[in-house]
């Protein structure tokens, strides 16, 4: 009988979180237990918290240990939602659950989120990593952002046990959403985003602390994670395509060289950078699945 353990990292979600909260607690499947971290908000999310724990049975709160954080550092860049996470992960017991789930605190969920998914890992014995396609306000619409099958967001991720054990858990630096299904894949797990398992995400993607930052953010990232400079420079081509335009791939360049003149630690990892690699050579041809983007269909919110 599978068992969910739910992490919700939260810092400063007013604004979202009471809609994310009412949707995990009206699902078909609810988690088991599900942890919320206040990691020092100051905008009122734990008086909030504080009066959703009393009316959600499965929903615990805790408390981040205080930290200090200059106003205007990137919380992303540091990892804090990662930390969070493993804070909250060390506080139970997770041999008692069979998967592990994040999700964020933006994030409103259907009602049968968790029963579809975990129907897929019950389906797939060697699935890894699950999660379904984010959909983002696009004028009076919702649009699933466009991202590759093999790729989970790190805003609504589900391990399975297994996985989780065999790739240590989630590492406590800039793109740990990316190091996570790497190893899995390395380790023969399948990760997949879900087409027709929807989620809307009410804050979009890479846009805390502004949507350049978040930009520049991913490109650090593409340094961390060992990514060729040639396939950086023909990334950047589609990234500055995206609002705003052109200056979208200047701060995706300018936050991989950057990361690169400051040295920035990369995965250390001789086995982890030639398997990137040759995944990026994979796509580069098309010779894989991994170009097939997940979030090309118009997917309902309410999708079966």
């Amino acid at each position: 009988m599978p068992r969910l353990l739910l992490i919700t990292p939260a810092r400063d979600e007013a604004a979202h979180l009471e809609r994310t909260v009412r949707a995990v607690a009206a699902q078909t499947r609810p988690p088991d237990l599900w942890l919320i971290v206040d990691d020092g908000s100051t905008d009122g999310t734990a008086e909030l918290l504080d009066r959703l724990e009393r009316e959600v049975p499965f929903l615990e709160v805790r408390q981040a240990p205080a930290r200090s954080r200059r106003s205007n550092q990137d919380g992303l860049a540091l990892a804090a939602e990662a930390v969070a996470f493993n804070q909250a992960l060390a506080s139970v017991e997770p041999a008692e659950f069979t998967h592990v789930g994040k999700l964020d605190a933006d994030v409103e969920l259907p009602p049968d989120y968790f029963e579809r998914l975990l129907d897929c890992f019950a389906a797939e014995p060697d699935l890894g990593i699950a999660g379904g396609v984010l959909l983002e306000r696009s004028g009076r619409d919702w649009e699933p952002t466009k991202i590759p099958t093999y790729h989970v967001r790190g805003a609504l991720k589900l391990y399975s046990r297994e996985c989780f054990q065999a790739i240590g858990g989630i590492e406590e630096r800039l793109g740990w959403d990316t190091i996570d299904e790497t190893y899995a894949r390395m380790q023969g797990y399948a990760t997949r985003s879900v087409a027709g398992i929807a989620a809307r995400h009410h804050r979009p993607v890479a846009t805390r602390g502004g949507t350049l930052r978040g930009r520049a953010r991913h490109g650090q990232c593409a340094y961390i994670l060992r990514y060729s400079t040639w396939w950086v420079l023909l990334r950047s081509l589609k990234v500055a395509l995206q609002r705003p335009y052109g200056l979208s791939g200047i701060a995706f360049l300018y936050g991989y060289f950057k990361a690169m003149a400051k040295a920035q630690p990369k995965v250390e990892d001789e086995h982890f950078k030639r398997f990137v690699r040759g995944e990026l050579r994979q796509r580069a041809l098309g010779t894989s699945s991994f170009f097939q983007p997940s979030g090309a269909d118009q997917i309902p919110f309410d999708a079966r």
